[in-house]
């Protein structure tokens, strides 16, 4: 009998400890994440890509280490960047920001930022493209020497509906540059795509569009004009911000949910104890999805409630996504030095909405 006892116990654990499991796997209705079955590996073995542009059914990634990785029909095809500078290898530089001409069909121009060497010191500049067959070439420059510090470059190129070039552009780990209206340091800049300062910038003959940024990554403009940035925050206190021309939202003088007279606080932040590392961005129907890096995920925000869930996980480091004809395409970044490389990393999914 006591035999029998003991193996009845076991059995009785093992069923409960089986429940247990199935019980912890199970997650809230309001953060289920898309399974497995509804995502698509587009490409893989990608070296630490940080941008995603589409032009009709091609893709074109960059690549920090210095290449656009073009995908068609299924082929990857890794086409070599031809600068006129040194490129950086250090952390978080290198080939950042890149962006097709509304014209590429046509002109096969595309926008760049990059990080690069200069004697004991390092810049950031933007420039135009040109693909010639099969290699990018830099053509024009548009911004020469921004600041690049040792992290904070900053990176992210977007042309707005207005049809101008925004750029975001980190502090260059000097808190105080935001707050400089001289610098470019800490802002969001806005030029014409030939370069130009747009007359109706906020401050004359400067391209700081806003200011008192720290690390901004992720720009996306909702249906309605409005434009939304994503922001690294100081270890915590990430921020997802609404921006409007001339504002100052506030670092180093506040962050997070904190106010100040004349500073603009963010809509939604991580809040003290977590950090996301907000990344590249975009929208659709009334939702917000931001590629998190130290979060490991995609995150989603209702732009009414501001509610957020993660709608994938578990595919480590996110870099940048790209919503389009309802699919949302996204590229992990697992080889920047920072993240757990999976097999064949890194990747561009692809994902229904």
């Amino acid at each position: 009998m006591k035999k029998a006892n003991i193996l009845l116990l076991l059995l009785l654990l093992c069923v409960l400890g089986g429940c247990t499991k199935i019980k912890q796997d199970e997650k809230p209705e309001n953060a289920t994440n898309l399974t497995t079955s509804n995502l698509e590996i587009i490409a893989d073995n990608l070296h630490t890509p940080w941008s995603i542009q589409k032009s009709g059914d091609v893709f074109y990634l960059s690549e920090r280490p210095g290449n656009i990785v073009k995908i068609e029909d299924g082929k990857v095809e890794r086409q070599h960047v031809e600068l006129n500078k040194e490129l950086s290898t250090a952390s978080e530089a290198g080939l950042l920001g890149f962006v097709l001409a509304p014209d590429f069909p046509e002109s096969k121009r595309a926008y760049a930022y990059y990080t690069y060497v200069q004697g004991s010191k390092q810049f950031n500049r933007i420039i135009t493209l040109m693909l010639q067959g099969n290699k990018w070439k830099e053509e024009r420059l548009l911004v020469d020497r921004i600041n690049s510090g040792t992290y904070h470059h900053g990176g992210r190129l977007k042309i707005g509906p207005d049809s101008k070039l925004y750029a975001t552009v980190g502090d260059a780990t000097e808190p105080k540059l935001a707050q400089d209206l001289s610098a470019l340091e800490g802002k969001i800049l806005r030029l014409h795509l030939d370069g130009s300062i747009p007359d109706d910038n906020p401050f004359p003959n400067s391209y700081v569009y806003s200011f008192g940024h720290r690390n901004p990554q992720g720009l996306t403009w909702t249906s309605d004009g409005r434009m939304y940035a994503s922001e690294h925050g100081n270890s915590a206190n990430d921020e997802i911000n609404i921006i409007q021309k001339g504002q100052n939202y506030g670092w180093p003088n506040i962050e997070g949910s904190e106010e100040q007279q004349g500073m603009v606080a963010p809509i939604v932040t991580s809040g003290h104890d977590t950090t996301w590392a907000p990344s590249g961005m975009d929208n659709n129907e009334e939702k917000l999805y931001v590629a998190a890096l130290r979060g490991a995920a995609i995150l989603e925000f209702s732009i009414e409630t501001l509610e957020k869930r993660e709608l994938v996980s578990d595919l480590g480091r996110i870099r940048d996504l790209y919503v389009d004809n309802q699919y949302l395409y996204f590229i992990s970044n697992n080889t920047d030095g920072r993240g757990n490389p999976l097999t064949n990393d890194d990747k561009l999914y692809r994902i229904p909405l």
